[in-house]
């Protein structure tokens, strides 16, 4: 297979349409290797991004893999002459290989592995392992996708909360509302696993080629049930509802092992029952909003470490001054759709900003998982067709700005930030908001300007420092204005901040060896965001199939 990069297609070319880009594609690739039409028996697209860094110049840069009649033997005389025309530059000579997962062990085991959380760690964990034949056993204390969908639309639109299915806690986790992301600074081969598993579960086939992918959060919900259906129709089971309230141990404390889980089914009233499942393989995938798990590997003595998380808010602009300052006068162009942005500020004070699951078109979302707190975050649909665009705007927390020597000390200072939030906001989940001028003249807001909050819960206008800590918020003060310089607007003094974003990500470790299992208490197996080996969608995903591979490498050898 022959693979061409750096194939340019010009705006002015392009109707919009998947089926002409498809055209232009091939037509550039037919150019590209000046060969006849008859020559190529198919074109894929591998990659396709948006090249901005011209505002008069937009266009797509893709990456194409090209099927030639006559094989192998036609490839290498095409390369031969293209070498000798000095025009081969950005062509090359590829072998397709797709990463599968894994195979079904050899002989039988009486062993049957738990698997805690069905967030994206825990999902494709228990996916490799059903597939391997281990029959396992998933365990997500949320609802299933339909009902979580209720409770969350419920809790948006009275203030109802379910402190077991929310934005946090259900099956997809925390990223099934969060727009969907699939971008990841990791690179490893089985990303693509992870993505022709989401293709063949029901998400678009964009996300295979799409320099930025997203499935969007209206989709996300019927792809992460595929996903559960494929683990029972392998023999595993997905136990909803379901909370790990205990954890036997065997061994002694000199060498504790994994003996077994206890689990209590809940409904919204509390406890329904309870049961135990003997096992000595635990996978905990928990996601990092399981603040009562925490406390019980803290309690039970496993290894856990402080680690740096980040804390903030989620800003807003209009999407469409968003696309006037990333894509200059091709902004609106139907082959670009709604623009994202990224940004960083490292600062003098040696403190950094930065932003996070940037939503365009989205809206700020009601994420609060405990009664009492308020916590925001950002989504997206699919079309990411919202008047708005949102992104968390953070600074890092690191373990030296924690008092104290507990290990569950961010968590603490997480809960009191989002208590005060809650407070400012005035009650029934209502966020506080700030617009971005008014921060950054330190003066509270009375009312919305030209961009209009898009949090459910509604808004009290007012000042911000008062719900985070004060490096957290000087350290947005100073980022503003920089980010301002790398995005036109980024500044707008009408924009909306609105508080608080607060579960980025974990803020605790739970230490895990060379083998993937915890250095303390054999058996157990951390895993994803919430035991802070992952930061997204992707990077959670893979980080499920090595352990999934570790875990069966554990009962194989």
């Amino acid at each position: 297979m022959i693979e061409i990069s750096n194939i340019k297609l010009y705006l002015d070319k392009l109707d919009g349409t998947p089926q002409d880009e498809r055209a232009q594609l091939r037509a550039a690739v037919l150019r590209r290797l000046h060969v006849a039409p008859d020559e190529v028996t198919g074109v894929e697209l591998r990659r396709r991004s948006i090249d901005a860094r011209k505002k008069s110049a937009v266009h797509l840069t893709c990456t194409a893999r090209v099927s030639l009649r006559g094989g192998q033997a036609a490839e290498e005389r095409l390369l031969a002459r293209l070498a000798r025309r000095r025009d081969d530059r950005g062509v090359r000579q590829v072998v397709a290989s797709t990463p599968r997962l894994p195979s079904p062990i050899r002989g039988s085991y009486d062993i049957r592995p738990v698997v805690v959380g069905a967030g994206c760690a825990g999902l494709f964990c228990a996916l490799a392992l059903a597939n391997a034949g281990l029959e396992p056993l998933l365990v997500e204390r949320g609802d299933d996708a339909a009902r979580r969908e209720q409770a969350v639309a419920r809790f948006s639109e009275t203030g109802e909360l379910d402190a077991e299915s929310n934005i946090q806690f259900g099956v997809g986790g925390a990223g099934t509302f969060s727009d969907g992301k699939l971008t990841t600074g990791t690179k490893s081969p089985l990303h693509r696993l992870v993505l022709d598993t989401f293709i063949e579960a029901g998400a678009a086939e964009s996300i295979a080629w799409d320099a930025k992918p997203h499935i969007g959060s209206d989709v996300l919900p019927g792809v992460v049930e595929h996903i559960c259906a494929r683990i029972r129709e392998l023999g595993g089971e997905v136990a909803t509802r379901t909370r790990l309230v205990g954890i036997d141990w065997e061994g002694g404390t000199a060498t504790p092992r994994v003996a077994g889980v206890r689990l209590a089914t809940t409904s919204e009233g509390g406890i329904v029952s309870e049961r135990h499942v003997p096992t000595s393989r635990l996978v905990l995938a928990c996601g990092h909003s399981a603040r009562d798990v925490f406390s019980l590997l803290r309690d039970a003595g496993v290894t856990l470490e402080r680690k740096t998380f980040a804390m903030g808010v989620r800003i807003e602009h209009l999407q469409a001054d968003i696309d006037r300052a990333q894509y200059g006068p091709a902004a609106g162009h139907p082959s670009l759709g709604a623009a994202p942005y990224k940004l960083v500020s490292h600062l003098p004070s040696g403190r950094s900003a930065y932003s996070f699951c940037m939503c365009p078109g989205g809206y700020v979302v009601a994420a609060a998982s405990e009664q009492g707190g308020v916590v925001t975050n950002g989504m997206s649909l699919a079309a990411r067709a919202g008047t708005n665009a949102n992104s968390g705007l953070l600074a890092n927390v690191l373990p030296t700005d924690l008092a104290g020597d507990d290990v569950l000390a961010g968590v603490e200072l997480q809960r009191q930030c989002e208590r005060a939030a809650f407070e400012l906001g005035g009650g029934g989940f209502v966020a506080p908001a700030q617009l971005v001028g008014d921060f950054l003249a330190r003066q509270p807001s009375s009312a919305a300007g030209r961009v209009a909050p898009t949090y459910p819960r509604g808004v009290a206008w007012g000042a911000l420092d008062a719900c985070l800590p004060a490096y957290i918020s000087d350290t947005l003060r100073a980022a503003i204005p920089d980010m301002a310089h790398h995005l036109r607007g980024f500044d707008d003094a009408e924009a909306v901040l609105t508080g608080i974003e607060s579960r980025s990500s974990s803020p605790v470790r739970v230490t895990r060896g060379a083998d993937l299992q915890s250095v303390s208490h054999a058996g157990l197996y951390p895993a994803g965001e919430g035991a802070g080996y992952a930061g997204g969608i992707m990077s959670a995903a893979t980080d499920g199939l090595r352990v999934a591979q570790a875990l069966i490498d554990s009962i194989e050898n």
